[in-house]
């Protein structure tokens, strides 16, 4: 989701609305839909569906209504978890296949690839924040924001609040049409680009179970549900919810509270810019320095750089002339971020 969609529906609680739902589609999705999907499948063609799903959401915005975005955000969130499950278990095999070739260690080769693939990810995140400050840059240029509003910015905003500002007016249709049109269409380019030209891989595993038969669909459920036995699941999983709950609340709480409120939405996608450039940055470099310092030391840093970033948040009163600091927490964010990407994706 585009971290303007809290911003473009906040006043209706759609975009609120849409996020809880496609985080609710993907957690039930995630419970028995990637593993079915890919070996049906295979990674490549699973990827590929699953990114038509992103590419409905991006068509349910040209209408939003509670019509449009719920039932697309629960499809979103459906094809969510098995996209990344399979571009996981993509990685994952064509690195241990280097690693193999090249008498590499095959964690190490992993962690790299999943470096690399970060860093494109993240600068497309970049790119895309870019033309959305570039097109919502095109609205009238509005009047300095009172006094009595940036007492409200920040921690002290109340999310519950419907009355409009000066700062979060949304941009005319006709630039939300343009933006939604240039999404729409790289989504479809990218759907194209991978069934042409990704390589469909099968790993070792995949080919000793492909002449089994199927388990059936309740088989499937309970036998991931059963997996929540092993307490070393259990303290796992808090390692990417956790993930989810910090990204969340930079494309959400932080880009509505904090930048649109005090800046406009204008600065959304610059600002977030600084995050994503400095997330590609950190997830090469990560990957690169897990096969030194461990996974341990790098989850330390993460933990603690967003530990002060939030208590900073909490004190910080944000003003138009504090403009620096508007890039320093994103960046900061982006830099602990990078931590729980590269490495909690790392399945070695």
């Amino acid at each position: 989701m585009d971290p303007c969609e809290g911003s473009l529906y906040s006043e209706e609680g759609l975009g609120v609305a849409a996020l809880s739902t496609l985080y609710g589609g993907m957690l039930l999705s995630s419970m028995f839909l990637p593993p079915i999907l890919i070996k049906k499948l295979g990674c490549k063609w699973t990827i590929v569906i699953a990114m038509c799903c992103y590419v409905t959401f991006t068509l349910g915005n040209f209408y939003a209504s509670w019509y449009t975005l719920i039932p697309t955000s629960i499809l979103l969130g459906l094809g969510a978890a098995p996209l990344w499950s399979a571009q996981g278990t993509y990685l994952t095999t064509m690195g241990s296949t280097h690693a193999e070739k090249t008498g590499k260690l095959g964690k190490d080769v992993v962690s790299q690839y999943f470096g690399i693939f970060f860093l494109i990810y993240q600068s497309a995140g970049g790119f895309g924040n870019l033309i959305s400050s570039l097109v919502f840059g095109q609205t009238p240029t509005q009047g300095a924001i009172p006094e009595e509003q940036l007492l409200s910015c920040g921690a002290s905003d109340c999310l519950m609040a419907t009355a409009s500002t000066n700062s979060t007016n949304r941009p005319s249709q006709e630039l939300i049409y343009t933006l939604l049109g240039i999404y729409t269409g790289s989504g479809f380019l990218a759907v194209l680009l991978i069934a042409l030209f990704l390589e469909p891989i099968k790993d070792a595993q995949q080919e000793s179970e492909g002449e089994k038969q199927a388990s059936p669909f309740w088989s499937t459920l309970l036998s991931t549900a059963k997996l929540f036995r092993d307490k070393r699941l259990c303290l796992l999983v808090l390692l990417p919810l956790y993930s989810g709950f910090q990204q969340a609340f930079l494309a959400g709480d932080y880009t509505r509270s904090y930048i649109t409120c005090a800046l406009g939405i204008q600065f959304v996608g610059y600002v977030m810019i600084c995050f994503a450039a400095v997330n590609a940055l950190c997830s090469v470099l990560y990957g690169k320095l897990a096969q030194y310092t461990g996974r341990i030391a790098l989850f330390a840093l993460g933990a603690v750089t967003h530990l002060s970033c939030i208590i900073a948040l909490l004190l910080w009163k944000p003003h138009p002339r504090q403009l620096p600091l508007f890039f320093v927490f994103p960046g900061l964010w982006g830099a602990a971020d990078a931590v729980w990407q590269t490495q909690n994706n790392d399945q070695k």
